[in-house]
């Protein structure tokens, strides 16, 4: 195995996920045996859970490490290290273990009891040193975010050793925990959902009202935000949403007149400018961890405080709530909240839309997000322009809009009818601003749509400005996947397969 640096991957580490603590340090870089290490520093028995173990073939990697043949039978065993018998999840740990390098008695051991290994191999005499191999950060995910009780896209740290004796890797072993264990400062942890936008409703404003929106709260992909307090403000994070959180983080604290400040890290996010509502799920997820850190704010009291939700309320809702979406837009006219037509981005000031209707989106139907590698959609001035131009549309199509949303979509819902639903969804692509929307958009999402919907996708259409498109669907949908992943060909591309989200963003306070 070629040399290993702990100190420097540790320093790595440290650029991607903010300080480590001094115990995170030693648990990592240890040599030694980490349940005698934290039993030691939390002065209590450590307990070992096993959750499966079970005998398999060598997978390409086990059989590397473990330098034996790809597909000799090894122990594969999944544990956790528990504080005392019942108490809290401190560690997560996989390992495998030859069977032809185990004595009988060491086997016996190994898979009836929950015995630390280290503890076993004392009871049994064997001299052996640990290799360590890497340290790395990962992604919860589904399965261990469950077992840790942490949040699925939060950021974990792991490594990976071996327990070498007489010369040959015995068991080859990767232990894992949250960023957020073993360290003495308080912190919060937010996790917020991406969001659809299906559509914005009237843009012609001659009911007296504006706006209104259509959109849906997605699993993936997902913003993670840490915050815990400082005597200022700093951000860790990338340069595309440093300047975001600052400029939220400094709202915030002015509006609860804090003196104090935030030391915040971005662990996961996702492109702006394709769709998504990344900006809005930044801002209200750093925002939400600051108010946690000092004094709770409502939800839409904290957006208006950051700046969000001034023409559509679909990101604030999600982030509130999760679900399907249809909020009531904004008065309008000389005495409205809005006299004239404006994204979100350029209504600063104006509070989020009323919500009209929240329900559930069925959990047995999929979504497909396809982001083509091509130039991001409209922003910033170009965005304004656009509304500008083309708003009022005509109020006709605003009224078949509502025909479709009221007869349709949301009786598609309520009703779990996904052909009535997709019919909906296909049809908001032709009214409107989503219309127009879609007209600026370069050949290849046309294409995209088109394709995704002679796949069998119920429902097919370009979330906000683009340039992911969505598609909604049950059976079948690895086809529509394989289909968005040739569309886009050369051109390349992302292409997520997804549930509804229908709960809103998360917070947990650690340790």
């Amino acid at each position: 195995m070629k040399s290993f640096n702990i100190a420097e991957k540790l320093r790595d580490l440290e650029t991607e996920v903010g300080t480590l603590s001094p115990m995170q340090k030693i648990l990592l870089g240890t040599d030694g045996s980490v349940t005698a290490l934290l039993e030691n520093a939390l002065d209590c028995e450590v307990t070992v859970h096993t959750i499966s173990q079970e005998v398999v073939p060598a997978d390409k990697h086990a059989a590397v490490s473990l330098e034996i043949p790809e597909g000799e039978p090894v122990n594969h065993r999944i544990v956790t290290l528990n504080e005392g018998e019942d108490g809290k999840v401190l560690l997560y740990a996989a390992s495998d273990t030859p069977l032809s390098r185990l004595a009988p008695s060491f086997k016996d051991d190994l898979m009836r009891a929950d015995i630390p290994i280290g503890r076993i191999m004392r009871m049994h005499q064997i001299e052996s040193r640990r290799e360590l191999d890497d340290v790395r950060v990962c992604r919860a995910g589904t399965r261990v975010s469950g077992i840790l009780g942490t949040f699925r896209h939060e950021p974990l740290l792991s490594r990976r050793y071996r327990i070498i004796t007489g010369g040959e890797p015995l068991i080859a072993i990767r232990e894992t925990f949250p960023c957020s264990h073993f360290t003495d400062e308080s912190r919060v942890i937010v996790e917020a959902p991406a969001r659809i936008h299906m559509g914005l409703i009237d843009m012609n404003g001659s009911s007296g009202r504006v706006d209104g929106g259509i959109g849906l709260s997605v699993e993936d992909p997902a913003v993670v935000i840490e915050a815990k307090r400082s005597s200022d403000i700093r951000v860790r994070s990338d340069n595309g949403n440093c300047d975001r959180i600052q400029k939220t983080a400094e709202r915030v604290l002015t509006a609860l007149g804090v003196q104090g400040g935030a030391e915040i890290t971005l662990h996961r996010t996702y492109p702006g400018h394709i769709g998504l509502g990344s900006g809005t799920q930044v801002s209200l997820a750093t925002a939400r961890a600051i108010c946690e850190l000092y004094r709770p704010l409502p939800v839409r009291e904290m957006a208006a405080v950051a700046g969000r939700g001034g023409t559509s309320g679909i990101g604030t809702a999600v982030f509130e709530s999760g679900g399907f979406i249809l909020d009531g837009g904004h008065r309008f006219g000389p005495s409205g909240a809005k006299s004239d037509f404006r994204p979100s981005s350029a209504s600063g000031g104006v509070k989020p839309a009323p919500v009209l209707f929240r329900h559930p989106f069925p959990d047995d139907w999929r979504i497909l997000l396809a982001t083509p590698a091509i130039p991001e959609g409209a922003s910033g001035k170009a965005e304004v322009d656009i509304f500008r131009q083309y708003c009022p549309v005509p109020v006709g199509e605003v009224q078949a809009l509502c025909h479709t949303v009221m007869m349709q979509m949301l009786p598609g819902i309520i009703e779990k009818d996904l052909d009535l639903f997709g019919t909906a969804v296909n049809a908001v692509q032709s009214l409107g601003l989503k219309k127009v929307e879609l007209g600026l958009q370069p050949p290849l999402v046309h294409d995209l749509i088109t394709a995704l919907r002679d796949t069998g996708a119920a429902g097919v259409g370009l979330s906000s400005f683009g340039p992911t498109v969505y598609a909604i669907g049950d059976t079948g949908m690895q086809d529509t996947l394989r289909t968005a992943e040739e569309v886009m060909g050369e051109t390349g591309g992302s292409v997520v397969l997804t549930r509804a989200c229908n709960h809103g963003a998360e917070m947990r306070a650690a340790p």
